[in-house]
């Protein structure tokens, strides 16, 4: 708790990163809104009375991936700059640090998740299936980026350079993103990265999220999204606390 407070107060206590941290999934709803909106016009999409109505809910994963990814990057700083070290001297579970670092990060998720939906709302046409439902689907995509976070943690736990973490986690993030149904429905990609799309996780993720955001039936996609956020969370935690003994 003392951690996740700490966290919380670096990440809220300078007004500046406020503003930004705030502006960045905004500004990533309105270009990805604009730049694609002729994919409005495609068969599968014409059912959700427009394209912001299809991409509000993929952009809630993007910005739970993203944060997700800067979990990392902000467990490296704290090793840049001594303050795990410094508290590697205290009789502390070193595991702790790690998840403090999460819960943190999962808390300034929401709280973008939130500002995105009322952005999206107020200046973009979004219209969700109702606050329920639209609730629900912000929760899990917090979940989902907590679980996310770990494999991000367990990157910087096993390599020391914020470069190569960065490389890494786009590496990661990109193909897992664009390879997916946030952007364009499944059957009207190409056969071979249709396929990739089947396979990926984050569509069924995408998938849950836009249901329950505009009341749509579910499905099992659910039932995936929650095991995506809990598989995740078990591999990177497993990985992460192996790495971070280690080099204790």
């Amino acid at each position: 708790m003392v951690l996740s407070e700490r966290s919380l107060r670096a990440a809220f206590g300078d007004y500046r990163l406020v503003f930004f941290g705030l502006l960045q999934p905004v500004v990533m709803l309105l270009l990805f809104s604009q730049v694609f909106s002729g994919i409005g016009t495609l068969p599968g999409v014409t059912q959700y009375q427009g394209y912001i109505n299809f991409l509000m809910p993929a952009t809630l994963v993007n910005i739970a991936m993203t944060t997700a990814m800067s979990s990392g990057v902000g467990l490296l700083t704290e090793i840049y700059t001594g303050f795990i070290g410094r508290l590697r001297t205290m009789p502390i579970n070193l595991i702790s640090v790690l998840v403090a670092r999460t819960v943190s990060d999962a808390v300034r998720l929401a709280v973008q998740q939130v500002v995105a939906v009322l952005a999206a709302v107020l200046f973009l046409g979004f219209r969700p299936g109702g606050v329920f439902g639209v609730t629900v689907a912000v929760l899990l995509t917090v979940a989902v980026g907590w679980g996310l976070s770990w494999i991000f943690i367990a990157i910087a736990t096993w390599q020391s350079k914020p470069e190569t973490m960065q490389a890494v986690s786009f590496i990661v993030m990109f193909p897992l993103m664009f390879g997916s149904s946030a952007y364009m429905p499944v059957d009207a990609m190409p056969g071979w990265i249709r396929a990739v799309a089947l396979c990926n996780p984050v569509t069924y993720a995408i998938d849950a999220t836009r249901a329950l955001a505009l009341g749509m039936p579910l499905g099992w996609s659910l039932t995936a999204a929650l095991g995506l956020a809990a598989g995740t969370a078990l591999l990177g935690g497993a990985l992460a606390a192996r790495n971070f003994r280690k080099t204790n």
